[in-house]
């Protein structure tokens, strides 16, 4: 059903093209002829609600999971789609070659990362020549000190065509470690412990769980987070007892609402248990003392209505940020044993104009992230006198955060800083003394200087007059005369703003001329809640424009032009790609959705599909007529039209837990069938792993490469 032609490689023609930035051999490229694309089965499904029917002759391809009569042909399917990328994208096999070298070849293979102390010992991790994952490692008191490797994963993950290691969680007494392990890329993590003093990993697991513990200071007895096999919600938080079997284990919170997400975790006082239960829309806390771990946990405030709230236990008190009659947030106070809203007092007000996004305390500090015109800004308070003062990044566009600081009692702030020049950089920052320290900025091999990279943050005015932030960087040399490919990223979504941050691998397009550029649009937090409120549910629309008029204004300043304007997205960014090829797709000229989330409705109407019912207040419900109606008016699975679509690279991974293979795949089905140009489709599945892709640290290299090959072929460039 899916026979593929094999033609000879594709062909190029060479083009005398300039470019200032490098020297770039660009071709005019011809993808290979006589080469049918794979055609999906079809048959015939109709979905109906409110009156609605929906054709969906793709609705099998779901079978792979539900192991339906068409499970064997899913991957038949799958099989030949990348049979099909591997032949139409022949000719740069080579180039692929040599991309993931080059971009393999900028990394520092034997590498540590920057020491944490925490209760006597220095933890950190370290690298290999030539191994993809890594060691978790800690010294006694001193850094010179005998190394104890911990978790050697490269040996771990050794047989394994994915492997992830996560919840790295040390005993208070420092003798036993706690870990997860999810070797099929679902997030669904198998949790094993080791006696750090005999090196013995006990026979006991934890099965089906979000992968880490909290601790309770009997050194014995751990609180985590289960997951519903089927729909892969989090669920319960169970106690476990070293020793004991799991089956047996206590369930000491069950949630109640599928929309809710739950955890369970250690305050950094070392005071408490704390369990979690949050939405888009409002949270609940619980807590217990450390000390206590039999005892019954209670609840901190009762969930309430369109309120977020989050909690940092400090001097005997907690610390809680909240929006409670505060869009942007505003911090309060309120004593450890009388922690119900009426006891809540504030200490910093709410503000207009700045987002608050945290606060992190230390016993004589707080540290209060904020977000200001899209930028993040650290705020110190010393806690003693009130006097507050804030760290100073230096470039116009940045990304900045706290890193690892277990210490409750220290002075030293501990953050991470990048920018599109800056690679990831760990500081030092003595909050007293108000004196910062580099205590490490990642290498960053063959040659780069950063002195060779301009960045730029521009703002472009939406249809509605919105001033959207857009953040770039381009290699020196660059002239703003229409002719560069420009790639525009976004994602846009659950109120996650996406900082301009530093990516070694970015330099292997800014070496060939590329700009790129990140549309900071609605639905993200940049500008404040409301930017995020802008941009859901009956407002997603506004994500989908930004992401449009970002791209005009790019061309009418002349950083791009129509035939060199590329587009990227994954995830929920996947499903701004699809609206964007649905609604502008002349604007692109080519376009990459890495896993993209592409059918919305359908999706959204099946509660079994995992993390489902926790996407209501981000989505809408489609059991609700309008939010079903809005949904379809956008849902580019349901909104593939007969005309003119761009030239397309869609990725997946079979065992995706967030956005489900059979989405992409069916799009591109149905793609294939409607769409009325010659441009080139491609459909690549990852057998192997999930939604992030593969877990070595130079596999995901691969993925990297063959997207780049597919732009630098579509501009013709081919070294």
């Amino acid at each position: 059903m899916y026979k593929v032609t094999i033609p000879a490689v594709m062909l190029l023609a060479t083009l005398a093209v300039s470019c200032k930035n490098k020297d770039v051999k660009r071709e005019a490229i011809h993808w290979p002829e006589g080469v049918s694309a794979p055609v999906a089965m079809v048959k015939d499904t109709v979905l109906e609600a409110h009156g609605d029917r929906r054709a969906d002759p793709y609705y099998w391809l779901n079978d792979y999971f539900k192991k339906g009569p068409d499970s064997s042909k899913v991957l038949e399917y799958l099989n030949a789609e990348n049979a099909y990328l591997d032949t139409m994208m022949a000719g740069t096999k080579q180039f692929r070659e040599d991309l993931f070298a080059e971009m393999k070849g900028r990394i520092l293979e034997k590498d540590e990362s920057v020491p944490v102390f925490n209760r006597g010992y220095f933890y950190y991790t370290r690298t290999e020549e030539g191994k993809q994952y890594y060691k978790y490692c800690r010294k006694k008191g001193d850094l010179n000190a005998p190394e104890e490797i911990l978790l050697d994963v490269d040996k771990m993950a050794e047989g394994f065509g994915y492997f992830s290691v996560a919840g790295f969680n040390i005993s208070p007494d420092n003798k036993w470690l706690a870990y997860g392990v999810d070797n099929v890329s679902r997030r669904q993590y198998t949790i094993y412990f080791k006696n750090l003093e005999t090196g013995e990993v006990l026979t006991e697991t934890l099965t089906g769980t979000s992968g880490s513990v909290a601790w309770a200071a009997d050194n014995k007895t751990v609180f985590y987070t289960t997951k519903n096999p089927v729909t892969l919600l989090t669920e319960k938080i169970r106690k476990h007892k070293l020793g004991t079997d799991g089956n047996t284990d206590q369930t000491v919170y069950a949630e109640k609402d599928p929309t809710n997400y739950i955890g369970v975790y250690s305050t950094r006082s070392e005071g408490f248990i704390v369990i979690y239960s949050a939405g888009t829309l409002s949270s609940e806390y619980r807590i217990l003392e450390t000390g206590n771990p039999d005892g019954t946990f209670r609840v901190f405030q009762p969930r309430m209505k369109d309120v977020l709230y989050e909690i940092e236990h400090w001097n005997g008190q907690f610390l809680v940020h909240t929006n409670w009659e505060a869009k942007n947030f505003r911090l309060m106070t309120t004593p450890e044993n009388q922690t119900a809203r009426e006891n809540w007092k504030e200490v910093i007000a709410h503000r207009a104009d700045v987002l608050m996004e945290g606060v992190s305390a230390f016993k004589n500090h707080w540290v209060i992230t904020e977000r200001k015109e899209g930028l993040v800004r650290l705020r110190i308070r010393e806690t003693e006198t009130g006097k507050e003062h804030y760290i100073d990044f230096g470039e116009p566009a940045y990304a900045a955060g706290l890193s690892s600081n277990p210490d409750y009692n220290s002075p030293v702030l501990r953050y991470n800083y990048t920018s599109l020049t800056t690679p990831n950089s760990v500081f030092d920052y003595d909050m007293v003394k108000k004196e910062k320290k580099l205590m490490k900025e990642q290498p960053v091999l063959g040659g780069f200087k950063k002195e060779n990279y301009v960045t730029e943050r521009l703002f472009a005015t939406a249809r509605d007059g919105s001033r959207v932030p857009v953040s770039l960087v381009y290699r020196k040399g660059f002239e703003k005369n229409g002719n560069s490919p420009l790639l525009l990223y976004a994602y846009g979504s659950y109120g996650y703003s996406t900082d301009a941050s530093f990516r070694s691998s970015l330099l292997s397009l800014l070496d060939r001329g590329f700009v790129y550029a990140i549309a900071h649009i609605r639905g993200g937090q940049e500008m404040g809640r409301q930017w995020y409120e802008d941009g859901k549910l009956l407002k997603k629309k506004n994500s989908f424009t930004d992401f449009i008029d970002c791209g005009e204004f790019l061309i009418k300043e002349k950083y791009t032009s129509k035939g060199h304007l590329y587009a990227m997205g994954g995830s929920a960014g996947g499903l701004l790609m699809g609206a964007v090829t649905n609604m502008a797709p002349d604007l692109w000229n080519g376009v990459v959705a890495q896993v993209p989330f592409v059918d919305v409705i359908t999706t959204m109407s099946d509660p079994t599909i995992p993390l489902t019912t926790n996407e209501y207040d981000e989505w809408g419900n489609p059991a609700d007529k309008e939010a079903y109606f809005y949904m379809k008016s956008y849902s580019p699975y349901d909104n593939v039209e007969k005309k003119n679509y761009p030239h397309l690279l869609v990725t997946t991974g079979l065992h995706d837990s967030q956005v489900q293979y059979f989405e992409p795949a069916k799009w591109v089905a149905r793609l294939r069938t409607m769409k009325t140009d010659k441009n080139v489709l491609l459909f690549k599945t990852n057998m192997e792993a999930g939604h992030g892709g593969s877990s070595g640290r130079f596999d995901y290299l691969k993925e990297t490469a063959l997207q780049y090959a597919f732009l630098f072929a579509l501009e013709g460039i081919t070294k």
